[in-house]
């Protein structure tokens, strides 16, 4: 797997923390923790946005981002566990990934010239 594509999995991972951080942060070290994965998170999205399609890049930082959160808010918070909900998730994740899979990188690119 590309290293850049690794740096997206992680945004997004950091992402999922920066979006609770958001809803749950209550005093300066929350906050503080919520503005570090905030940096950290755009940050290896911008790099992997230098070598590969930004458009994809992106898909994948929101899709995963967004599967993240709502799994932690059913795990972490007690948020109710919909069927419908998780399978609209499961065909976001199934777009994200056929996207990807479709998706050619730069240096790819390069070397099928």
């Amino acid at each position: 797997m590309n290293t850049n594509w690794i740096k997206v999995f992680v945004a997004a991972f950091f992402e999922v923390f920066w979006v609770i951080g958001l809803k749950h942060a209550s005093d300066i070290w929350t906050w503080t923790g919520t503005v570090i994965c905030i940096i950290i998170s755009f940050y290896l999205m911008i790099m992997a946005g230098r070598k590969l399609p930004v458009g994809t890049v992106y898909a994948v930082f929101v899709g995963m981002g967004t599967a993240g959160t709502v799994l932690s808010e059913i795990i972490l918070f007690g948020e109710s566990f919909v069927v419908s909900k998780m399978l609209l998730i499961l065909l976001l994740l199934v777009g994200v990934i056929g996207l990807k899979l479709v998706t050619k990188d730069k240096a790819q690119e390069g070397a099928d010239s």
